[in-house]
């Protein structure tokens, strides 16, 4: 079959999100083709350029979601006001009724979106994308005064939530500007019969912006929709929205709530990650009968002569491994280890990972200023191993050339997050047979399944009990090692998650209804025109299939071309 895989930010791009996870599943199913559909998020990304692409990837269809100059589009008096209906509906849904937003219903709110207004978004939403597709673009309608003036009217009407008949000015223009950059794939020509409507299904990597198109492709040809979140956009945008007033917030959060809730009622199959997505997910309305946890697939070759020696380098070292971020709170760790080296002055610890931007660079030297502090009499040197208790160190350094080696470094490994999602540094840590100290956060208790030790976040004392307990327990250490590795190859491998796919793919296939209707030369359907063993790989298929998938003959792909605005996708073969 033909699968189109959405993305957003991720997949193929070299620093996209989810690459891996998107590569392994795509090389994984070589008996599918694929059509890859990617919004990028910044310039800098695309000129990073692509992954190396397997053979099953057909075509690969580019769009910059970070920039989109006026298209130039004139509406007429019909337009305008198809427009103005449409925007002022989508508005009104986002001001109006009761609370929408999964964060807002785990908070005391409402448990269900009203049907009324669900289904307003959702008019709303299409009849934009209807728009959009018969007059070549919403760009300049969106940054109107059209847009923020109907923005406006639906605060001040009747009935308009409190928070958003607060909102002033600036916050109308800050939420229109937003909207018009979330609404900017209804401008895209992905949506005819030779491209999205060509697929035999969507499958979005994300939720949010990845999974617009799919919604598109769902309301104008008909193609079924899988929706995968390892990490639910909704619960990502409540996370990093802190500093807007609160209208802007409110507002926002209306806007990613209702999207979300129209995209799983949509969808055929949704499959969460993990629990914890999943339990946002039925809060934002998903019907559990659509439902399918898969984890994530992860390749436990890596790990593999580690996990099998299961050798302990240093018996007396705590290791830490991820990206260097407040979220990770590494200052509750250093704390917890100063309780540590007080039970047991032998211990080190070893804190292995890179800082990202400037938040995780200015965090990192306040984590190295407050071992400094805590460890005056051995801080010199705090950079490397040698006498001293604490160190900051980086995968392919000397003491660390590879992630196994920095886990095989040490007997315990250590994860202090206040936020996290899916733990993958733990999931690595289970591969090599390592004992484990974790926060209680995000889905940490799932993948860890009684196979280590789990103690509240921010909690230093703790988290070193914890950890003193394991190190001083060999025996111990070695049994939730051993239970840990089982677990994570039962699991978290690639293959696991590859077959729940394929069997994913085909149950959402076998029960969607046929959508291509092939005419003779007078106009009346073709019976048998696109028949089964149309869809088996191999050579003596190859026109019949090329026929079926690009909705005629003679299609050829061009040169990959980057994107040039006004938003205009790119098409590319991959070489």
């Amino acid at each position: 079959m033909r699968i189109g895989l959405l993305t957003e930010g991720g997949y193929p791009y070299v620093s996209g999100d989810a690459r891996l996870w998107c590569d392994r599943l795509v090389r994984g199913l070589e008996q599918h083709e694929f059509d890859i559909y990617a919004l990028s998020r910044s310039e800098h990304q695309e000129d990073e350029g692509w992954v190396p692409l397997p053979p099953q990837v057909d075509r690969v269809i580019t769009a910059p979601l970070w920039a989109a100059e006026d298209d130039g589009v004139v509406y007429g008096r019909r337009a305008r006001r198809r427009f103005a209906e449409s925007y002022g509906e989508l508005a009104a849904a986002l001001c109006e009724g009761g609370v929408a937003e999964g964060a807002g219903r785990a908070q005391g709110g409402s448990e269900e979106a009203p049907g009324v207004e669900a289904d307003r978004f959702a008019s709303a939403l299409y009849g934009l994308a209807e728009l959009a597709r018969d007059e070549g673009g919403l760009v300049g309608a969106l940054r109107s005064e059209t847009a923020v003036r109907a923005l406006e009217r639906a605060c001040r009407a009747p009935g308009a939530r409190q928070t958003a008949r607060e909102a002033r000015v600036p916050d109308l223009l800050t939420v229109a500007a937003h909207l018009e950059r979330a609404l900017r794939p209804l401008s895209l020509d992905w949506y005819e019969d030779d491209g999205l409507g060509a697929v035999d299904l969507c499958h979005a990597a994300a939720g949010g912006a990845a999974a617009l198109p799919g919604l598109l492709a769902h309301h104008f040809c008909a193609v079924p929709l899988l929706v995968t979140e390892y990490g639910v956009r909704l619960r990502t945008h409540y996370l990093a929205d802190t500093e807007s007033s609160p209208a802007v917030r409110a507002l926002l959060a209306s806007f990613h709530g209702r999207l979300a809730t129209e995209t799983y009622r949509r969808a055929a199959v949704v499959t969460p990650g993990n629990t914890h997505a999943r339990r946002w997910q039925e809060r934002c309305g998903a019907d559990r009968e659509k439902l399918r946890t898969v984890y994530p697939g992860m390749d436990a070759g890596h790990f593999a002569e580690v996990g099998e020696s299961a050798e302990c380098v240093d018996p007396d070292t705590l290791v830490w491994v991820g990206r260097v971020e407040p979220a990770k709170d590494l200052i509750s760790l250093l704390h917890a280890f100063a309780e540590i080296r007080k039970e047991e002055p032998k211990t080190r610890l070893r804190i292995v990972g890179a800082p990202t931007g400037a938040e995780g660079e200015a965090y990192l030297g306040h984590c190295k200023a407050l071992a400094a502090q805590l460890f005056p009499d051995e801080a010199e040197g705090l950079h490397a191993v040698g006498d001293n208790p604490v160190s900051f160190e980086e995968i392919g350094g000397p003491e660390v050339p590879t992630l196994a080696d920095a886990y095989a470094s040490g007997a315990v490994t250590v994860l202090s997050s206040v936020v996290e999602g899916f733990p993958i540094s733990l999931v690595e840590a289970m591969f090599c047979a390592r004992a484990t100290v974790s926060t209680d956060v995000g889905a940490v208790v799932e993948v860890i399944g009684g196979t280590g030790l789990v103690v509240p976040p921010r909690n230093p004392k703790a988290l070193a009990e914890a950890c003193v307990t394991l190190l001083r327990d060999p025996e111990r250490r070695e049994r939730l090692g051993a239970a840990a590795r089982a677990r994570a190859l039962e699991l978290f491998t690639v293959e696991q998650n590859i077959t729940a796919f394929h069997g994913i793919y085909l149950e959402i296939v076998s029960s969607t209804p046929v959508r291509r209707v092939v005419l003779d030369g007078t106009g009346e359907p073709l019976p048998f025109a696109a028949p089964a063993e149309a869809h088996v790989p191999g050579r003596w298929t190859e026109r019949s299939t090329r026929v079926a998938a690009r909705g005629g003959p003679g299609w050829v792909a061009g040169p990959p071309v980057r994107a040039t605005p006004p938003f205009a996708a790119t098409e590319g073969a991959p070489g």
